[in-house]
């Protein structure tokens, strides 16, 4: 039945659908976390510190943290290779190209691909980044995000790279979040317009949120 399900154009959105709304939750919650880079250095650092001590004593150190992280993991690949082979179906069930034009579609829309790689590029720069240390400026230091942070948005290329990312995300977020709610038969006419409305609301406080880090750091706000 999984197959059977995974196999068809419907069960392909769902997934992309369920698996979208499960990485919304996540930012939803990382760009509160990281709004707390505001508060100073002892507050972000015991923030981030917290995080890999979730659950003890009955979930032993970091496990709670790596548990969240093989979901998003999950969720990010399901979601990229369900958008990958409906997209894929959809060009094999039209080889040629319309005698009349399409109504013109959103510019989210039209950029969900490319915005696609885009962030998942960006989340592999991320994690190298500010996880792992492997391409971070300056030394990454062990235990000490705020001033990891600090050392990325400090550089141009920190700055642009996640600005562009994120601006990519709004959008992504604003054409998504309606289209899940269409999958999985939230939306109806009555509904559709307060459905694009949450939509963009959370597509704009996501990016705004996130933005304000390196903007905090570019400005001096957080040094």
């Amino acid at each position: 039945m999984a197959r059977t399900v995974w196999d068809s154009s419907v069960g392909k959105k769902t997934v992309m659908a369920v698996s979208g709304l499960i990485m919304l939750l996540y930012l939803v919650a990382h760009m509160i976390g990281n709004l707390k880079i505001f508060f100073g250095v002892e507050e972000f650092n015991r923030y981030a510190h917290w995080l890999r001590t979730v659950g003890e004593p009955f979930m032993h150190y970091e496990w709670t943290l790596w548990l969240i992280r093989v979901v998003l993991v999950v969720a990010v690949v399901a979601h990229a290779v369900s958008a990958y082979q409906l997209s894929r179906r959809d060009i094999k069930a039209r080889p040629d190209k319309y005698v009349h034009k399409k109504p013109r579609a959103s510019y989210a829309t039209r950029t969900m691909r490319w915005g696609g790689v885009i962030l998942g590029l960006f989340i592999v720069w991320h994690v190298l980044d500010l996880t792992t240390g492997t391409v971070h400026p300056g030394g990454f230091q062990e235990g000490r995000p705020y001033q990891n942070v600090v050392d990325t948005f400090s550089t141009w290329y920190g700055n642009v790279i996640y600005i562009v990312a994120m601006l990519a995300l709004g959008l992504h977020i604003r054409h998504g979040f309606w289209s899940a709610a269409q999958t999985l038969g939230a939306g109806s006419r009555t509904r559709d317009r307060a459905l694009k409305t949450v939509a963009g609301v959370l597509a704009l406080l996501l990016t705004a949120g996130f933005i304000a880090v390196p903007v905090g750091v570019m400005t001096g706000v957080v040094s």
